[in-house]
């Protein structure tokens, strides 16, 4: 089943995506400048890891155990 149509798969996505936004931005910050556009999606999405870093965190080990055990 593809992840748009699976809820748990699609906020793994999300998470996931914005981790790794998140972290492509400190070790790169020049690749998420565009804050337009389709690339500008990246650019949101770094900025909520940066924002809410502890609360996607909480997010990211609720989806570990929710994959892990269900």
């Amino acid at each position: 089943m593809s992840a748009l149509f699976d809820f748990n798969s699609f906020i793994v996505v999300v998470l996931l995506t914005i981790c790794t936004c998140t972290y492509v931005k400190l070790i790169y910050p020049a690749a998420l400048n565009v804050k337009t556009g389709f690339k500008g999606l990246f650019w949101k999405a770094a900025r909520i890891g940066e924002r809410l870093s502890p609360w996607v965190g909480a997010a990211c080990i609720a989806m570990g155990f929710v994959t892990l055990f269900y």
